[in-house]
């Protein structure tokens, strides 16, 4: 599998980092801010390299789609395989490049279907080392929400370089179709402010927002989001709540309706804590996720600064 990426190799020695964009095909923040590094990495003042990979699921780019021909999701995929489908040799060939780097940047977006809260996360791995690293890497790249969630998922690109021991971080912001320009900016500048933590480069430390949230949580399916307030049947779907909505057990997240009977099925909150994941993408199937509430810490036990 030809995977298609950008090396820019600094004067000076230092770390290798990897960024990846466009593991799924309907994500166009990630690309647009890749592309964007890619000119503004000065290798003059580069400590270490940088491999920019712009559109990591080239098929599922050119079909408009989260996912591929083969029907398989890239981001549930890794390590991947040489001789699989095209889809496993993209993990296998991604699991390669991760392998060979010292850090990693993963960076996605609620695609076409979903909206999500700004938020960088990590997996809360068991080396001490490399988990204070990617602590360190979420708070450099400056998002509001900072969010460690377990090691234990497989199949993810973070899950390929936790077995390779490479820090990485993954960031969300938006989603919904198109490309907002504050969600590129976003991603390049948290790029470039992760470099400069690391000291790739000569640039300023930025401080961390004043107001951010910080929650580890370490139960065994904590960052899946995919699990969450699953629609119980197909029909046409309208959120209620904006995100970022404080909820309580209760509160309405959105309506399912039947489009031909407007009979419509409440779907209520069973969490208290911050709304940062809803569907907007009106047409559901049965088990699609509607929401997501990042909880309250007080309930999980979790972290909060």
């Amino acid at each position: 599998m030809d995977l298609k990426q950008i090396e820019i190799v600094g004067r000076h020695p230092g770390p290798r980092l990897l960024i990846l964009a466009g593991v799924h095909g309907d994500e166009y923040e990630p690309i647009a801010a890749v592309r964007r590094l890619a000119d503004q990495i000065d290798r003059e003042d580069l400590n270490g390299s940088v491999t920019l990979v712009p559109i990591a699921n080239q098929p599922a780019y050119r079909r408009h789609s989260r996912i591929g021909a083969d029907k398989l999701d890239l981001a549930r995929t890794f390590p991947g395989s040489p001789n699989g489908t095209p889809t496993e040799q993209i993990a296998h060939a991604i699991t390669k490049l991760i392998q060979q780097s010292d850090l990693m940047i993963d960076l996605h977006t609620g695609g076409l279907a979903m909206e999500i809260s700004p938020l960088v996360g990590y997996m809360l791995v068991s080396d001490p080392a490399t988990l204070q690293k990617q602590r360190q890497m979420a708070t450099a790249f400056g998002l509001p929400i900072v969010w460690g969630t377990s090691a234990k998922l497989e199949g993810r690109s973070l899950s390929a370089a936790r077995d390779a021991n490479v820090p990485t971080i993954y960031a969300e912001w938006g989603g919904g179709g198109g490309c907002q320009a504050d969600g590129v900016a976003a991603y390049t500048t948290g790029c470039l402010q992760v470099m400069a933590d690391c000291k790739m480069t000569s640039a300023p430390t930025a401080a961390a927002p004043a107001d951010r949230c910080v929650i580890e949580d370490d139960r065994d399916t904590s960052g899946h989001l995919q699990l969450n307030y699953p629609a119980p049947h197909g029909g046409f779907y309208e959120p209620t709540l904006a995100l970022d909505t404080d909820v309580r057990p209760g509160d309405e997240l959105g309506r399912l309706f039947d489009p031909f009977t407007s009979q419509a099925t409440s779907i209520r909150s069973t969490q208290t804590g911050r709304l940062i994941t809803r569907r907007v993408l009106p047409p559901v199937e049965a088990g699609d996720c509607l929401a997501v509430i990042l909880e309250d810490p007080a309930e999980t036990g979790a972290n909060n600064e």
